[in-house]
Protein backbone atom coordinates (compact mmCIF):
# COMPACT_ATOMS: atom_id res chain seq x y z
CA UNK A 1 0.00 0.00 0.00
CA UNK A 2 1.21 3.38 -0.87
CA UNK A 3 2.09 5.83 1.57
CA UNK A 4 0.36 9.42 1.29
CA UNK A 5 3.27 11.77 1.65
CA UNK A 6 2.50 16.05 1.63
CA UNK A 7 5.27 17.80 -0.21
CA UNK A 8 4.87 21.48 1.91
CA UNK A 9 6.13 23.90 0.15
CA UNK A 10 6.40 28.43 -0.21
CA UNK A 11 4.75 30.26 2.68
CA UNK A 12 5.45 33.99 3.76
CA UNK A 13 9.30 34.17 3.52
CA UNK A 14 11.32 36.43 1.28
CA UNK A 15 12.85 32.84 0.32
CA UNK A 16 9.55 31.83 -1.36
CA UNK A 17 10.23 31.39 -4.84
CA UNK A 18 13.32 28.79 -3.88
CA UNK A 19 10.97 26.98 -1.65
CA UNK A 20 9.05 26.24 -5.14
CA UNK A 21 12.07 25.42 -6.68
CA UNK A 22 13.14 22.96 -4.24
CA UNK A 23 9.98 21.28 -3.72
CA UNK A 24 9.78 20.84 -7.45
CA UNK A 25 12.39 19.27 -7.76
CA UNK A 26 11.70 16.69 -4.35
CA UNK A 27 8.86 16.48 -6.00
CA UNK A 28 9.93 14.87 -8.97
CA UNK A 29 12.79 12.40 -6.96
CA UNK A 30 9.80 10.46 -5.10
CA UNK A 31 9.35 7.16 -6.10
CA UNK A 32 5.46 7.48 -7.62
CA UNK A 33 5.55 3.52 -7.13
CA UNK A 34 5.88 3.54 -3.52
CA UNK A 35 4.17 7.30 -3.09
CA UNK A 36 0.80 9.19 -3.65
CA UNK A 37 2.23 12.52 -3.54
CA UNK A 38 0.62 15.52 -2.30
CA UNK A 39 1.46 19.21 -2.98
CA UNK A 40 0.47 21.61 -0.02
CA UNK A 41 1.26 24.74 -0.95
CA UNK A 42 1.26 27.57 1.29
CA UNK A 43 0.62 31.15 -0.12
CA UNK A 44 2.25 34.56 0.75
CA UNK A 45 -0.97 35.21 2.77
CA UNK A 46 -0.38 31.86 5.08
CA UNK A 47 -3.28 29.76 3.26
CA UNK A 48 -2.53 26.35 2.34
CA UNK A 49 -3.78 25.05 -1.19
CA UNK A 50 -3.66 21.41 -2.89
CA UNK A 51 -4.63 20.87 -6.52
CA UNK A 52 -2.14 18.64 -9.88
CA UNK A 53 -1.36 22.15 -10.75
CA UNK A 54 0.48 22.47 -8.55
CA UNK A 55 3.02 19.75 -9.65
CA UNK A 56 4.10 21.98 -12.93
CA UNK A 57 6.55 25.07 -12.06
CA UNK A 58 5.52 26.51 -15.34
CA UNK A 59 2.29 27.28 -13.88
CA UNK A 60 3.78 29.49 -10.95
CA UNK A 61 4.42 32.54 -13.26
CA UNK A 62 0.94 34.41 -11.72
CA UNK A 63 0.48 33.11 -8.23
CA UNK A 64 -2.75 34.85 -7.83
CA UNK A 65 -4.44 33.01 -11.18
CA UNK A 66 -2.95 29.74 -9.47
CA UNK A 67 -4.32 29.69 -6.03
CA UNK A 68 -7.64 30.74 -7.68
CA UNK A 69 -7.53 27.71 -9.72
CA UNK A 70 -6.64 25.65 -6.86
CA UNK A 71 -8.39 24.25 -3.84
CA UNK A 72 -7.80 26.22 -0.24
CA UNK A 73 -7.58 23.69 2.28
CA UNK A 74 -7.07 23.17 5.74
CA UNK A 75 -6.03 20.20 7.96
CA UNK A 76 -7.56 18.40 10.60
CA UNK A 77 -7.05 15.26 13.11
CA UNK A 78 -10.22 13.36 13.22
CA UNK A 79 -9.90 9.94 15.30
CA UNK A 80 -6.03 8.74 14.16
CA UNK A 81 -6.03 10.25 10.86
CA UNK A 82 -4.20 13.67 9.49
CA UNK A 83 -7.31 14.77 6.74
CA UNK A 84 -7.55 17.41 4.03
CA UNK A 85 -10.34 19.15 3.96
CA UNK A 86 -11.53 21.78 1.51
CA UNK A 87 -12.40 24.87 3.18
CA UNK A 88 -15.31 25.93 0.79
CA UNK A 89 -17.44 22.79 0.30
CA UNK A 90 -19.78 22.02 -2.61
CA UNK A 91 -23.61 20.12 -1.46
CA UNK A 92 -22.63 17.58 -4.01
CA UNK A 93 -18.87 17.88 -3.20
CA UNK A 94 -16.17 15.66 -1.32
CA UNK A 95 -15.67 16.80 2.56
CA UNK A 96 -12.34 14.92 2.33
CA UNK A 97 -9.38 15.39 -0.02
CA UNK A 98 -6.98 12.78 1.52
CA UNK A 99 -4.72 12.01 4.55
CA UNK A 100 -1.49 12.54 4.99
CA UNK A 101 0.97 9.57 6.47
CA UNK A 102 4.62 11.64 5.89
CA UNK A 103 5.16 15.34 5.70
CA UNK A 104 7.86 16.68 4.27
CA UNK A 105 8.60 20.27 4.82
CA UNK A 106 10.13 21.68 1.93
CA UNK A 107 10.15 24.97 3.55
CA UNK A 108 13.02 27.92 3.30
CA UNK A 109 13.26 30.51 6.10
CA UNK A 110 10.81 32.62 8.13
CA UNK A 111 7.46 30.68 9.03
CA UNK A 112 8.78 27.70 7.73
CA UNK A 113 12.36 26.95 7.99
CA UNK A 114 12.64 28.23 11.79
CA UNK A 115 10.13 25.85 13.35
CA UNK A 116 6.92 27.29 12.96
CA UNK A 117 6.07 24.74 10.28
CA UNK A 118 7.16 21.82 12.37
CA UNK A 119 5.20 22.98 15.40
CA UNK A 120 1.73 23.22 13.41
CA UNK A 121 2.91 19.31 11.90
CA UNK A 122 3.55 18.00 15.40
CA UNK A 123 0.21 19.67 16.40
CA UNK A 124 -1.93 17.85 14.43
CA UNK A 125 0.68 14.69 15.23
CA UNK A 126 1.97 14.32 11.18
CA UNK A 127 5.43 12.29 11.22
CA UNK A 128 7.50 14.58 9.22
CA UNK A 129 10.54 14.82 7.72
CA UNK A 130 13.81 16.85 8.66
CA UNK A 131 14.69 18.60 11.78
CA UNK A 132 11.91 19.20 14.99
CA UNK A 133 11.00 22.24 16.24
CA UNK A 134 13.95 23.00 18.54
CA UNK A 135 16.41 22.13 15.97
CA UNK A 136 14.87 23.86 13.00
CA UNK A 137 14.73 27.03 15.56
CA UNK A 138 18.18 26.92 16.56
CA UNK A 139 19.47 26.33 12.78
CA UNK A 140 17.19 29.61 11.36
CA UNK A 141 18.56 31.93 14.52
CA UNK A 142 22.12 32.60 14.16
CA UNK A 143 22.65 34.08 17.46
CA UNK A 144 21.90 31.16 19.28
CA UNK A 145 23.32 28.88 17.22
CA UNK A 146 27.06 31.30 17.04
CA UNK A 147 26.42 30.63 20.85
CA UNK A 148 25.89 26.94 20.63
CA UNK A 149 28.76 26.24 18.38
CA UNK A 150 30.95 28.53 20.66
CA UNK A 151 29.61 26.49 23.75
CA UNK A 152 31.00 23.19 22.06
CA UNK A 153 34.07 24.52 21.01
CA UNK A 154 33.49 24.62 17.74
CA UNK A 155 35.40 26.94 15.50
CA UNK A 156 34.19 30.60 14.45
CA UNK A 157 34.76 33.69 13.25
CA UNK A 158 35.02 36.74 15.66
CA UNK A 159 31.89 38.33 15.89
CA UNK A 160 28.78 39.75 17.37
CA UNK A 161 25.15 41.13 17.29
CA UNK A 162 22.83 43.65 18.66
CA UNK A 163 18.95 44.64 17.95
CA UNK A 164 18.46 46.80 15.30
CA UNK A 165 17.35 49.64 17.63
CA UNK A 166 21.04 50.00 18.67
CA UNK A 167 22.19 51.64 15.67
CA UNK A 168 19.88 54.44 16.55
CA UNK A 169 20.62 54.31 20.36
CA UNK A 170 24.03 53.70 20.81
CA UNK A 171 25.59 54.19 17.58
CA UNK A 172 28.79 54.97 18.70
CA UNK A 173 29.02 51.58 21.05
CA UNK A 174 27.86 49.68 18.27
CA UNK A 175 30.59 51.23 15.85
CA UNK A 176 33.17 50.51 18.43
CA UNK A 177 32.70 46.95 18.39
CA UNK A 178 32.72 46.63 15.01
CA UNK A 179 36.59 48.54 14.81
CA UNK A 180 37.75 45.69 17.60
CA UNK A 181 36.79 43.12 14.62
CA UNK A 182 38.32 45.67 12.45
CA UNK A 183 36.89 46.18 8.60
CA UNK A 184 36.00 44.63 6.62
CA UNK A 185 33.25 43.22 8.10
CA UNK A 186 30.00 40.69 6.69
CA UNK A 187 26.69 42.00 8.25
CA UNK A 188 23.96 39.54 8.48
CA UNK A 189 20.20 39.13 9.89
CA UNK A 190 20.11 36.71 12.61
CA UNK A 191 16.98 34.72 10.51
CA UNK A 192 16.76 34.97 7.12
CA UNK A 193 18.49 32.74 4.24
CA UNK A 194 19.78 32.43 0.84
CA UNK A 195 21.97 35.55 1.37
CA UNK A 196 18.96 38.26 1.88
CA UNK A 197 20.17 41.18 3.33
CA UNK A 198 23.44 39.96 3.61
CA UNK A 199 26.47 42.85 2.95
CA UNK A 200 29.89 43.14 3.31
CA UNK A 201 31.18 46.90 4.96
CA UNK A 202 34.66 48.34 4.41
CA UNK A 203 34.00 51.47 6.47
CA UNK A 204 31.95 53.47 8.99
CA UNK A 205 29.55 54.98 6.18
CA UNK A 206 29.47 51.50 4.78
CA UNK A 207 28.62 50.08 8.09
CA UNK A 208 25.65 52.26 8.54
CA UNK A 209 24.14 51.48 5.34
CA UNK A 210 24.70 47.64 5.81
CA UNK A 211 23.14 47.65 8.63
CA UNK A 212 20.11 49.26 7.44
CA UNK A 213 19.76 47.34 5.08
CA UNK A 214 19.73 44.12 7.23
CA UNK A 215 17.53 45.06 9.77
CA UNK A 216 14.75 45.33 7.41
CA UNK A 217 14.62 41.58 7.46
CA UNK A 218 15.35 40.65 11.19
CA UNK A 219 15.21 43.05 14.48
CA UNK A 220 18.54 40.90 15.26
CA UNK A 221 21.55 42.18 13.40
CA UNK A 222 25.26 39.59 13.02
CA UNK A 223 28.29 41.32 12.50
CA UNK A 224 31.26 39.32 11.40
CA UNK A 225 34.84 40.01 10.62
CA UNK A 226 35.40 38.78 6.90
CA UNK A 227 38.02 36.10 6.15
CA UNK A 228 40.80 36.92 3.27
CA UNK A 229 41.98 35.11 0.84
CA UNK A 230 38.43 33.29 1.52
CA UNK A 231 37.26 29.93 0.18
CA UNK A 232 33.91 28.89 0.66
CA UNK A 233 32.98 24.59 1.42
CA UNK A 234 29.91 22.99 1.83
CA UNK A 235 29.22 19.70 3.53
CA UNK A 236 25.65 17.94 3.47
CA UNK A 237 25.15 15.59 6.66
CA UNK A 238 22.34 13.11 6.22
CA UNK A 239 20.59 11.47 9.70
CA UNK A 240 19.60 12.05 12.92
CA UNK A 241 21.26 11.57 16.78
CA UNK A 242 20.94 7.92 16.35
CA UNK A 243 23.16 7.71 13.23
CA UNK A 244 24.58 10.58 10.68
CA UNK A 245 26.62 10.44 7.58
CA UNK A 246 28.79 12.94 5.94
CA UNK A 247 28.51 14.10 2.02
CA UNK A 248 31.23 14.97 -0.90
CA UNK A 249 32.33 18.25 -0.02
CA UNK A 250 31.50 21.18 -2.53
CA UNK A 251 33.70 24.23 -3.26
CA UNK A 252 31.44 27.05 -4.19
CA UNK A 253 32.68 29.94 -6.38
CA UNK A 254 31.33 33.43 -6.61
CA UNK A 255 30.89 35.89 -9.41
CA UNK A 256 32.34 39.06 -6.95
CA UNK A 257 34.98 36.94 -5.46
CA UNK A 258 33.69 38.30 -2.15
CA UNK A 259 30.03 37.33 -1.35
CA UNK A 260 27.80 34.71 -2.74
CA UNK A 261 24.34 36.35 -3.22
CA UNK A 262 21.17 35.44 -3.94
CA UNK A 263 21.70 35.46 -7.91
CA UNK A 264 24.71 34.00 -7.55
CA UNK A 265 23.09 30.86 -5.63
CA UNK A 266 19.97 30.84 -7.53
CA UNK A 267 20.10 32.31 -11.06
CA UNK A 268 23.06 31.55 -12.74
CA UNK A 269 24.73 34.76 -11.85
CA UNK A 270 22.56 36.30 -14.31
CA UNK A 271 18.93 37.32 -15.08
CA UNK A 272 19.02 36.48 -17.90
CA UNK A 273 19.99 33.38 -17.92
CA UNK A 274 17.63 30.72 -19.25
CA UNK A 275 16.85 27.94 -17.24
CA UNK A 276 19.25 29.04 -14.44
CA UNK A 277 16.71 29.89 -11.76
CA UNK A 278 15.06 26.63 -12.22
CA UNK A 279 18.19 24.94 -10.73
CA UNK A 280 18.12 26.28 -7.47
CA UNK A 281 21.44 26.00 -5.91
CA UNK A 282 22.45 23.27 -8.38
CA UNK A 283 23.12 25.95 -10.85
CA UNK A 284 25.77 27.91 -8.84
CA UNK A 285 29.16 27.73 -9.53
CA UNK A 286 30.89 24.76 -7.97
CA UNK A 287 33.72 22.06 -8.05
CA UNK A 288 32.72 18.74 -6.31
CA UNK A 289 34.46 17.17 -4.57
CA UNK A 290 36.25 20.23 -3.26
CA UNK A 291 39.78 20.09 -4.23
CA UNK A 292 41.14 19.58 -0.50
CA UNK A 293 43.38 17.11 0.60
CA UNK A 294 42.31 13.91 2.27
CA UNK A 295 43.06 15.40 6.21
CA UNK A 296 41.39 18.63 5.07
CA UNK A 297 38.11 16.42 3.71
CA UNK A 298 38.12 14.09 6.90
CA UNK A 299 38.55 17.32 9.43
CA UNK A 300 35.68 19.20 7.51
CA UNK A 301 33.17 16.27 7.74
CA UNK A 302 33.98 15.51 11.22
CA UNK A 303 33.26 18.83 11.84
CA UNK A 304 30.21 18.93 10.03
CA UNK A 305 28.56 15.85 11.90
CA UNK A 306 29.61 17.38 15.04
CA UNK A 307 27.66 20.59 14.17
CA UNK A 308 24.93 18.38 13.13
CA UNK A 309 24.54 16.77 16.57
CA UNK A 310 25.34 19.76 18.77
CA UNK A 311 22.48 21.72 17.21
CA UNK A 312 20.25 19.12 16.93
CA UNK A 313 19.31 18.36 13.40
CA UNK A 314 17.87 15.72 11.90
CA UNK A 315 16.91 14.74 7.75
CA UNK A 316 19.21 16.26 5.45
CA UNK A 317 21.18 19.52 6.05
CA UNK A 318 23.96 21.53 4.56
CA UNK A 319 26.38 22.98 6.81
CA UNK A 320 29.11 26.21 5.33
CA UNK A 321 32.19 26.69 6.19
CA UNK A 322 34.66 29.37 5.89
CA UNK A 323 38.42 28.73 5.10
CA UNK A 324 41.35 30.97 5.49
CA UNK A 325 42.66 30.31 1.93
CA UNK A 326 46.73 31.17 2.97
CA UNK A 327 46.34 29.86 6.82
CA UNK A 328 43.94 26.78 5.99
CA UNK A 329 42.01 27.38 9.06
CA UNK A 330 38.60 26.63 8.97
CA UNK A 331 35.09 27.61 10.45
CA UNK A 332 31.82 27.00 10.76
CA UNK A 333 29.66 29.85 9.12
CA UNK A 334 26.44 28.10 9.66
CA UNK A 335 23.81 25.08 8.38
CA UNK A 336 21.01 25.35 6.26
CA UNK A 337 18.27 22.62 8.01
CA UNK A 338 16.59 22.51 4.62
CA UNK A 339 18.95 23.83 2.19
CA UNK A 340 18.10 24.54 -1.42
CA UNK A 341 17.79 21.87 -4.02
CA UNK A 342 18.15 19.59 -0.58
CA UNK A 343 21.37 19.05 -1.17
CA UNK A 344 20.91 16.48 -3.38
CA UNK A 345 23.94 17.18 -6.22
CA UNK A 346 26.68 16.62 -2.94
CA UNK A 347 25.06 13.19 -2.39
CA UNK A 348 24.55 12.15 -5.96
CA UNK A 349 28.26 12.43 -5.49
CA UNK A 350 28.46 10.37 -3.05
CA UNK A 351 26.66 7.25 -4.35
CA UNK A 352 22.95 8.19 -3.00
CA UNK A 353 20.38 9.05 -5.51
CA UNK A 354 17.78 11.93 -5.51
CA UNK A 355 15.70 9.31 -4.98
CA UNK A 356 17.16 7.24 -2.42
CA UNK A 357 17.72 10.46 -0.86
CA UNK A 358 14.20 11.11 -0.37
CA UNK A 359 13.84 7.42 0.57
CA UNK A 360 15.61 7.95 3.88
CA UNK A 361 14.08 11.20 4.65
CA UNK A 362 10.66 8.96 4.18
CA UNK A 363 12.12 6.36 6.57
CA UNK A 364 13.50 9.08 9.26
CA UNK A 365 10.26 10.59 9.79
CA UNK A 366 8.92 6.77 10.36
CA UNK A 367 11.86 6.41 12.41
CA UNK A 368 11.32 8.98 14.77
CA UNK A 369 7.67 8.72 15.28
CA UNK A 370 8.40 4.99 16.14
CA UNK A 371 10.87 6.25 18.82
CA UNK A 372 8.48 9.25 20.32
CA UNK A 373 5.45 6.88 20.20
CA UNK A 374 7.47 4.77 23.08
CA UNK A 375 8.06 8.09 25.04
CA UNK A 376 5.55 9.59 27.64
CA UNK A 377 4.57 13.28 26.97
CA UNK A 378 1.65 12.80 29.42
CA UNK A 379 -0.01 10.67 31.96
CA UNK A 380 -3.45 10.36 33.72
CA UNK A 381 -3.44 12.99 36.90
CA UNK A 382 -6.94 13.41 38.75
CA UNK A 383 -5.94 17.40 39.58
CA UNK A 384 -8.78 18.59 38.17
CA UNK A 385 -11.17 16.70 39.89
CA UNK A 386 -9.91 17.53 43.20
CA UNK A 387 -9.22 21.11 42.83
CA UNK A 388 -12.38 23.04 44.07
CA UNK A 389 -13.24 26.42 43.09
CA UNK A 390 -12.94 28.36 46.62
CA UNK A 391 -9.40 26.90 46.11
CA UNK A 392 -9.20 29.10 42.50
CA UNK A 393 -10.72 32.27 44.32
CA UNK A 394 -8.86 31.56 47.82
CA UNK A 395 -5.62 31.44 45.53
CA UNK A 396 -6.59 34.69 43.11
CA UNK A 397 -6.64 36.80 46.44
CA UNK A 398 -3.97 35.74 48.15
CA UNK A 399 -1.40 38.64 48.54
CA UNK A 400 2.60 38.46 48.89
Amino acid sequence: MKLNIAVFFGGESVEHEVSVISAHQAIEALDKEKYNVIPVYISKDRRLYTSDLLLDIKNYTDLKKLTEQCTQISIARIDDRAVIQPVKTKMFGPKELGTIDIAIPVMHGTNGEDGTIQGYLEMLKIPYAGCDVYGAAVGQDKVMQKNILNDNDLPITNWFWCYGTEIDDNRDDVLARVHRLIYPVILKPARTGSSVGISIAHNDEEYIECFENARQYDEKVITEKVIRPMREINCSVLGDSVQCMASTLEEVGTNTGELLDFQDKYMGGSKGTKGGASKGMASTKRIVPAPLSEAQTEQIQTIAKKVFKVLGSSGVCRIDFLMDAETKRVYVNEINTIPGSLAFYLWEASGVSFSELMDRLVQQARDRERRRSRMTFSYDTNLLATYSESGTKGAKGTKH
